[in-house]
């Protein structure tokens, strides 16, 4: 076994695990936090995605022990109480959800990506969102639903926002 001690959602976090356990199933199974999906376990579609360290990060390709002393940020930390986080409101608002499967992935890539770039295009949004993938949508919900979560983010008013 392996003690991994990380802070998650601002909480410090302490588990022996076995070595080969996956980020993804150290935070579902061990830790209880099941907004973070599995969708395939081979990095293809970003179901799993959290922030470790501020970064976005597919967590089915990273070991638990990997995130030993790291920062990470699941799905659970968006929302405050009841108000949602901007871009879970914009998801909600520009209809960028149907099964909801991709969505938490989807809202924690568009979190990290919109740190590094707040004032994307849509080819922007559609180049970052290339590790994820919603099999329900054609993406144009998603991707309008992130560029008003950047205006809405920025401060923008909403007539000039996507």
């Amino acid at each position: 076994m392996t003690n991994v001690s990380v802070t998650v959602n601002g909480q410090s976090r302490e588990a022996d695990v076995e070595p080969r356990t996956l980020l993804v199933y150290f935070l579902r199974e061990t830790l209880g936090l099941t907004g973070t999906n599995v969708g395939c376990d081979t990095s293809t579609c970003g179901s799993c995605t959290v922030l470790v360290d501020g970064e976005s990060v597919k967590s089915c390709t990273m070991l638990a022990a990997q995130a030993d002393g790291r920062d990470v940020t699941t799905i659970e930390a968006m929302a405050h109480g009841d108000t949602m986080h901007p871009i879970q409101d914009a998801f909600h608002r520009n209809h960028g959800l149907q099964c909801g499967y991709c969505t938490p992935g989807m809202v924690m890539a568009a979190a990290s990506y919109l740190q590094e770039n707040p004032t994307p295009t849509e080819e922007d949004v559609r180049e970052a969102l290339e590790g994820n993938l919603c099999r329900c949508t054609g993406y144009q919900n998603i991707v309008k639903s992130i560029l008003d979560a950047a205006g809405s983010m920025s401060g923008a008013p909403e007539t000039t926002r996507a």
